[in-house]
């Protein structure tokens, strides 16, 4: 007969039971912390993604309406009116992001108020009104592609797909170009 006492079975499968379901319980936590920070880094990117889109969308428009406005001659429209539309997509940008893009977004921002504003280039003396207002409107792609920069630069937005998704061919093609 063994020397093994009757009750060392059923303690050792009891150990290893334990030992099994504390090891389980360990991994599902990690897992749950791995789900749950890559849940909050999508939401982070969404959040900005989407308050970028639509502060980038209401520059534009507010750019093509002074455009459209000079070219045709007519008066542009006024600061509270590009503020009213401009507000609320700026709010967000200035809430939600980095250093570098809420100083881009503001720096496109003053641009466009000082085109819509009282110190509207076109009241300005010793210089052609047009020629003025035409140089300051032409700075405004210039300021709004340091934005976007520094959006991709926050986001992490490369230009080229990443490389491991590529095939040879598609490879080759990108780095003969």
């Amino acid at each position: 007969m063994s020397q093994i006492p009757w009750w060392a079975l059923p303690l050792v499968a009891a150990v290893f039971a334990l030992a099994g379901a504390a090891t389980v319980r360990i991994v599902a936590a990690h897992d749950h912390a791995l789900l749950s920070r890559r849940r909050r880094n999508r939401r982070w990117y969404d959040e900005r993604k989407a308050a970028y889109v639509q502060l980038l969308a209401a520059f534009e428009r507010a750019t093509v309406r002074l455009r459209a406005s000079f070219e045709a001659g007519e008066r542009a429209p006024g600061l509270l009116a590009y503020v009213d539309e401009v507000g609320p997509s700026l709010m967000p940008v200035r809430l939600l992001a980095s250093g570098p893009v809420r100083s881009a977004a503001l720096a496109v921002h003053l641009q466009l108020e000082r085109l819509h504003g009282q110190m509207n280039p076109a009241n300005v003396t010793g210089v052609r009104p047009e020629t003025h207002f035409r140089e300051l409107l032409a700075q405004v792609p210039l300021v709004m592609q340091e934005f976007e920069a520094a959006i991709r630069e926050e986001l992490g937005i490369h230009e080229l797909p990443p490389s491991h998704t590529l095939n040879g061919s598609a490879r080759r093609l990108m780095q003969r170009d």
